[in-house]
């Protein structure tokens, strides 16, 4: 037996023990004593604990495998004489050797021809394509919601995306009688670009010293903060300055109606959604949400938090996957706490590609050199109701 699946089996059993303790120690008015109240918050956290431990164990498994795969294709028939494919323009071998080159040195005057592809209009440089992807990539490590979102790339201006905003119907009719006319209602929906920017300083020494892996450190670094504010964007960004969050809107489909988090609440929300988009739908919530939602039980006193027990698969709620994310708001007053929908209805633009620039006399008296990069990137909803929010009255 697997590691990771003895742990899954280990938190399912664990999380048996933890709801016959609530049960079997509830008083007669159905309230907890508040010595018991801990025993059961210390029995919550240590399934909490556990399931960060499978989830760090499946990442650790996902890189050992992608490590142990062929970095070489074998060789099944006789060999020809064959020229390789050239890589032009980003992609071309010429130019990543000389951008890490300029990023490394200072005076480095050969690389011109190279560099002057697709340069900056502000003097930086575009990022070479393998180096964009494996930005992307990281991202997506860093950002759980560019997964569940549709990510789309333009090169410049404005992107209109059309969307039906009420669709047509048919009768019944007489024979011979005139076909009734029904259109389709259209819209659209603009995506433009914010600007997403950070920087770094690296000392001159580490830039000189050849074991330095400095692409490595960059693009993990750069994926990490860019990651962090571009999940924030999306999930309350007010529109202002930067994409418009899921969480972000005016009125909610589901408003509770005191303060505290029922079964009823929940269920009410996830039929609000058409069964259409309930087929792909996940839930996005706070930790502290689904400390609450632990707790709600069905009619038949199921719980409906559920524990996978399978390697792969992810916890669920109400037979639905979810993701937690530090920016959703709390339950608290006024607060929206729970979103439900299909997700691949939020369009993530990336104008095409990732900048570049090398700073190299701001910090020079001590010692260090400093990298910009920037990206523009916007994101919007633009089926509302594909995704529906509950709210804390």
């Amino acid at each position: 037996m697997s590691k990771i699946l003895e742990l899954r089996e280990k938190r399912a059993n664990l999380w048996e023990r933890t709801k016959n303790f609530l049960e079997t120690h509830r008083r007669e008015d159905g309230t907890v004593s508040a010595e018991d109240t801990a025993t059961y918050e210390r029995m919550e956290a240590d399934v909490v604990n556990l399931g960060n431990e499978i989830k760090r164990l499946e990442r650790q498994k996902e890189l050992d495998d992608e490590l142990k795969a062929p970095i070489n294709t074998p060789i099944t028939n006789k060999p020809e004489s064959r020229k390789p494919d050239i890589k032009t323009g980003r992609a071309s071998e010429g130019y990543k050797k000389a951008f890490w080159n300029t990023m490394r040195s200072k005076h480095y005057y050969d690389v011109s021809n190279e560099l002057s592809i697709r340069s900056d209009t502000e003097g930086g440089y575009l990022v070479p394509n393998e180096y964009e992807k494996t930005l992307v990539e990281a991202l997506e490590e860093e950002n759980f919601f560019r997964k569940l979102a549709t990510v789309i790339t333009t090169s410049g201006g404005e992107r209109k995306i059309p969307i039906v905003t009420a669709k047509g119907t048919a009768e019944w009719i007489e024979e011979a009688a005139a076909y009734p006319f029904s259109d389709d209602t259209f819209g659209q929906v603009t995506i433009g670009a914010y600007k997403l920017a950070t920087m770094i300083k690296i000392s001159e020494e580490l830039l000189n010293d050849s074991a330095f892996n400095m692409e490595s450190y960059i693009s993990k670094e750069f994926a990490r903060r860019i990651g962090a504010k571009e999940e924030e964007a999306f999930i309350k960004g007010d529109g202002t300055g930067k994409p418009s969050g899921i969480f972000n809107t005016e009125e909610a489909d589901v408003t509770v109606a005191g303060s505290t988090l029922s079964l009823d609440n929940v269920m009410d929300l996830y039929y609000s959604l058409r069964s259409p988009y309930r087929n792909k739908a996940v839930w996005i919530l706070n930790d502290s949400t689904i400390k609450a939602i632990r707790k709600l039980k069905d009619g038949n006193g199921n719980y409906i938090w559920q524990p996978s027990v399978r390697e792969g698969e992810p916890d669920k709620i109400l037979n639905r996957p979810y993701f937690t994310s530090v920016y959703a708001p709390e339950i608290s007053s006024g607060n929206k706490v729970l979103a439900f929908g299909d997700f691949s209805y939020y369009w993530i633009a990336d104008r095409q590609g990732r900048s570049f620039k090398r700073l190299n006399e701001l910090y020079a008296p001590n010692g260090q050199v400093g990298f910009l990069a920037s990206q523009r990137v916007d994101g919007k909803l633009i089926l509302s109701e594909a995704v529906k929010l509950l709210k804390m009255g």
